[in-house]
Order: C-alpha cells, then sequence, then structure tokens
C-alpha cells in the first residue's frame, strides 16, 4: 500500500477532528492567554495524538476499499488485510453480502433471460420484435429459415411486402392493441399464413448496436397451410359426395314419377326403367359402402396390423374372384410370383381389398382383350422406411395411361381423370384413396407409374413379418 496517500490523509482526518481543539488554542493565543512557544507545543501535541487515534481507522478504510474493489473485479475477496476495528469488521461483511445478492440476482436475470432466448428459438412459428421506427429489433429462428436469412436491423418492409400486413403493423405501432392478417407467401414454398400484431406496453430494450431500443410490438407468423387445405378438401369431399348421391338420387326420383305417371301402364317401358333405377340403386350402395369402409379405415390407420399374412395366397384368391370379370372383356389374368417369400405383417380382409379395387381398375381401364399382370416379388433393398425388407405386388394393365399431371392426384377422393368415362364404368371415385390409406396403415409404400399409350402399373410394398417370438 503507497504510504504517502495513505499519510496525507491521516493528517487531513487528523486536522478535522482536532480542529475544535486547535480552534481554542488559537483564541487562546489571540487573547494573550498563552504564550506562543506553548500554544505550538500545544497544538503539535494535539495534531499527533488525534494522528495516533485516526491511523488504525484510515488504515481500515484503506484496506476495505481495496477488498471491496478487489470483490467487484474478481468476486471474491478475503477481505481487508489489517485488522480493522469491529465496526469496520460489520461494514465488510454487510459489502460483502450485498455483492452476494447482487450476483445472485444477475445470475438469475442472466438464467431467466438464458431460458428465454431458448424458448423464442425453440418457438416453430416465426416471431419478429419491432420498434417504434418499423424495424425489426429480434427475430427467431424461424423466421430467419422463413425469410431465407435473419431481417434484425431492417423495415419490416424488407422481410414481408404484403401492404395489408405493413397497414396493420402501423396501425398497431400507432397505437392500437393488435390486428390479425391473413397473407400467402409464394418464396420459398408457397404457404399460407396467419400475422398477429400486438402492441408491447413498456416492454424492455434490446440491444442492437450496443444501443438499446425500445421494442414496440410483436408479430408472430402462423403456417395455416395444412389447415387451410385440410378445410379445402373436407369442402370438395361433402360437395363431391353430395354429387355423387344426388345424381342416380334424382335420376330414382325422375324415373319413379315416370313410372306413378305416364308409364303407369307402359310395361316395356317399365322394364326399362325399372333396371335403370335397380343400376342407380346399386350405385348409391357402392358409394356408401365406400364411404362407410374409407371411414373405417382412416379411424384405424395410427394402428398397424398385427397378423402374418402368406401374400400369395390372398393373391391367388382374388385373381379367382375377379377372372370372369376379366373374361367378359376378353382378358386375362397373368400371375407371376416367386417362390418363397416369406410372410407379411397385414390385416388380410383389407389386402384382399386392395388387390381387388387395383385389379378391377386395371380391367375397366386396360384395353379390351388385353391381359393384366400381376407380379409378386421382393421389394428392392431400401424401399420401405427403416430400410425393413419388403413384398412388392404390382398389378399393370395395358390401357391409355395416364397424363403424367395426373399422377400425384389420382389417391385425391373423387378424383377423376375421366370423370364421364369412370361414372360409366361404375367408379365411386373412392377406390385408389382407400387404396392409400389401407397402405399407409400396413406402413407401406405405393408407387405408381404409367406412360399415355402404354398402360399403367400400381405397385404396393409391404413390410415382411417379424419372426415369432420363440415358445421357449
Amino acid at each position: 500500500m503507497d504510504r504517502w496517500p495513505t499519510l496525507r490523509r491521516v493528517v487531513l482526518h487528523a486536522a478535522t477532528v482536532a480542529s475544535p481543539g486547535l480552534l481554542v488554542l488559537l483564541l487562546l493565543l489571540v487573547l494573550g492567554v498563552i504564550a506562543p512557544g506553548v500554544a505550538a507545543l500545544a497544538l503539535a501535541v494535539v495534531l499527533l495524538a488525534t494522528a495516533v487515534l485516526v491511523w488504525p481507522y484510515v488504515l481500515g478504510v484503506d484496506s476495505l476499499q481495496v477488498a471491496v474493489d478487489r470483490l467487484e473485479r474478481h468476486g471474491d475477496s478475503p477481505g481487508p488485510d489489517t485488522g480493522p476495528s469491529e465496526s469496520l469488521r460489520r461494514v465488510w461483511d454487510a459489502v460483502r453480502r450485498m455483492h452476494h445478492e447482487k450476483e445472485q440476482g444477475r445470475r438469475a436475470v442472466e438464467q431467466r433471460l438464458q431460458a428465454e432466448e431458448a424458448i423464442l428459438t425453440a418457438l416453430p412459428d416465426p416471431l419478429l420484435l419491432i420498434d417504434p421506427a418499423r424495424r425489426v429489433v429480434r427475430a427467431n429462428a424461424a423466421a430467419a429459415e422463413l425469410f431465407g436469412g435473419s431481417p434484425v436491423g431492417r423495415d419490416l418492409a424488407a422481410a414481408i411486402r404484403h401492404p395489408a400486413v405493413l397497414a396493420a403493423a402501423d396501425a398497431v405501432l400507432a397505437g392500437e392493441a393488435s390486428r390479425a392478417v391473413d397473407f400467402a407467401v409464394s418464396t420459398p414454398v408457397a404457404r399460407e399464413l396467419v400475422a398477429r400484431i400486438m402492441r408491447l406496453e413498456h416492454a424492455a430494450g434490446m440491444p442492437r448496436d450496443g444501443v438499446l431500443e425500445d421494442v414496440a410490438a410483436l408479430l408472430s407468423l402462423h403456417d395455416v397451410t395444412a389447415i387451410k387445405r385440410a378445410e379445402r378438401m373436407r369442402a370438395d369431399f361433402v360437395a363431391n359426395a353430395s354429387h355423387e348421391l344426388r345424381t342416380p338420387l334424382s335420376t330414382l326420383v325422375g324415373f319413379v314419377e315416370t313410372l306413378q305417371g305416364p308409364a303407369r301402364d307402359d310395361e316395356e317401358a317399365r322394364d326399362r326403367f325399372l333396371a335403370i333405377m335397380h343400376e342407380q340403386a346399386h350405385r348409391m350402395a357402392r358409394l356408401v359402402e365406400d364411404l362407410l369402409s374409407l371411414s373405417r379405415i382412416e379411424q384405424d390407420e395410427h394402428t398397424p396390423p398385427s397378423g402374418r399374412v402368406d401374400l400369395g395366397e390372398i393373391v391367388h384368391a382374388a385373381v379367382e374372384t375377379m377372372e370372369m370379370k376379366a373374361r367378359s372383356r376378353g382378358s386375362s389374368i397373368d400371375l407371376v410370383a416367386t417362390a418363397g417369400l416369406p410372410l407379411v405383417q397385414a390385416d388380410a380382409d383389407q389386402i384382399a381389398q386392395v388387390l381387388q379395387n387395383l385389379i378391377d381398375n386395371a380391367i375397366k381401364y386396360g384395353r379390351r382383350g388385353t391381359p393384366v399382370a400381376i407380379t409378386l416379388q421382393r421389394s428392392p433393398r431400401g424401399t420401405l422406411a427403416g430400410g425393413r425388407p419388403g413384398i412388392a405386388l404390382a398389378v399393370a394393365d395395358q390401357g391409355e395411361g395416364i397424363p403424367r399431371e395426373h399422377l400425384s392426384r389420382l389417391t385425391e377422393r373423387f378424383y377423376r381423370v375421366d370423370p364421364a368415362r369412370s361414372r360409366a364404368m361404375g367408379g365411386t371415385g373412392l377406390g385408389l384413396a382407400i387404396v392409400k390409406h389401407i397402405v399407409a396403415r400396413h406402413r407401406g409404400r405405393l408407387d405408381i407409374a404409367s406412360e399415355p399409350g402404354q398402360g399403367s402399373r400400381f405397385t404396393i410394398h409391404l413390410p415382411v413379418a417379424e419372426p415369432p417370438p420363440s415358445s421357449n
């Protein structure tokens, strides 16, 4: 410790403490009560005695200051290195306790900020914090991914160019509590979003370039693409189902009215009309049955089947069932199956339904007199998820084929490449949707390949059944 500054402080403190006595001596000197020599000696004695008394306290205060500085810089300190008085020791204990409480509070704030940062970063929805000037001062990882980079430091318009969103942000910054806007973006992929902007009152500042800026509003973006698509699919489904039922029902009502009126006594017309009514009633029955079947399959889709099935037996049974229909169109069903294939994990009834739908389509849409080819073999390695081994069942026709732009939508409900031809052939528009959901329940895969003028090929891959548990 530097002694000279300490000595100066001792002298100054001694003079301050002894000032009343020094004033008394000066007054006695002026009044002539004491001689100058005696006054000087008395002055020196008073100063020396005061300095001796003050010296330990000054040293204690200096040592305390050093200890406090060390505590502030390093977070810990052994305390004053001289023997201060009990009062200074209590002061040091209070300082150390206050410093400890401050450090605990600082660490708690840091942990809370880190937790909030982790939550903000992990949120799947993009979030932006904007200041009163509409600049983005904070963005989470989801926002950076959506906009192809962090928009921090730029005007909101640089990230979102939709006029309605910008107008809503301006309105909230001007004083409104909140607003919500539906809008769409086309890059990097087409999405439908809902922007919710909420005003933040007295929000804590966020650092930008070392300067704290006020956060005025929170903008969150919610991706509703899947919800909107599901709503459209539901509306389309209801509309299509209503249309598919209304058409044959209107036909039935019309013929009933005709039979009750002009054709009441016309036996030939009555027989012809009854045949048409019978066909339309069967069409509605098939549609209702397919709707119920699809509903049941969707309910069980999350639960994979546990049965062990010989796919070859199911295929042979399906071929025998459909051979008569194939012969009626001058066609045949050719089956090529690899011998010794393992069992598959499947629901036998549902796989039979899949085969019936695929073979029925191949017969209806194949050219008259051309065969329907069915092949049964092992799936190529890596076809199924997780590298599971599988069995491939393919049904191919030699029909007109399907244009490429229709392939991705073939498994949608009521989707038809040629609606008039499909209805004329008795199709409900649900067959391939049923196939897709059954294959999904089996944790399998459906592949569709087609070339216009050459025909179509539908292949399902089903996972091989796990070996049965040992009886031991």
